[in-house]
């Protein structure tokens, strides 16, 4: 996707102050079969540009195959395009010195308001005919903190989404209702193996809608 200059600028802009990195486009066709919207890229997506080019990009492309998509088919973005980091100290295990890291955390409320510009710009321009949002924070950008995935997976949601009003620091309904279907994030497996039944029921869902 390429966005207007300004657009990005204005992103940027909004992101000083915050420890985010890095800034990845979505990518994939207009008018798609699927949206997926994740969370926010990690360490190899700001490296290589590819969003869910990681471990669990490879658990997602399973879900594509199980429904008969490719990632051609299919636009993949995020509620915040830059990497959330944190900083902290460890020893190192190996050489016994103390050592700064900077691993991935999940983006705040502020930052996913931050990027929000992006994700409207997106929506708008792509025009999806299906979104799936993967994870909590995904989904709460689009309809609000009082869905949660545990309860929301799976489910065929009609319904306005939300993006920034005249104001640009806060929501406010679309007047449109979009198709969503909330879905695990593909990492969650990583975590919690008995997940995997529900997630692969949940795409089968997905594959239902794309007949």
């Amino acid at each position: 996707m390429n966005y207007p200059d300004s657009l990005v600028a204005d992103v940027f802009q909004r992101s000083v102050g915050f420890k985010l990195e890095g800034f990845v486009p979505g990518q994939g066709p207009l008018q798609p079969k699927l949206m997926i919207v994740g969370e926010a890229p990690g360490r190899k997506e700001i490296t290589n540009f590819i969003p869910f080019s990681g471990q669990a990009g490879v658990e997602l492309m399973k879900c594509f195959d199980s429904v008969g998509l490719t990632r051609e088919e299919v636009y993949i973005t995020s509620a915040v395009r830059s990497r959330p980091f944190s900083v902290k100290e460890r020893k190192n295990k190996r050489t016994g010195e103390e050592e700064i890291v900077t691993p991935n955390r999940t983006p705040n409320k502020k930052e996913v308001l931050a990027h929000a510009p992006i994700l409207d710009y997106e929506i708008k321009k792509v025009a999806p005919r299906l979104i799936a949002t993967v994870g909590n924070i995904g989904l709460q950008r689009l309809l609000g903190p009082k869905y949660v995935i545990t309860s929301a997976h799976g489910k065929i949601i009609q319904h306005p989404i939300l993006q920034l009003d005249a104001g640009q620091e806060k929501y406010s309904w679309t007047k449109n209702s979009y198709t969503i279907v909330p879905l695990f994030h593909p990492a969650a497996v990583f975590y919690n193996r008995k997940l995997q039944p529900l997630i692969e029921e949940d795409w089968r869902v997905i594959g239902t809608l794309l007949q």
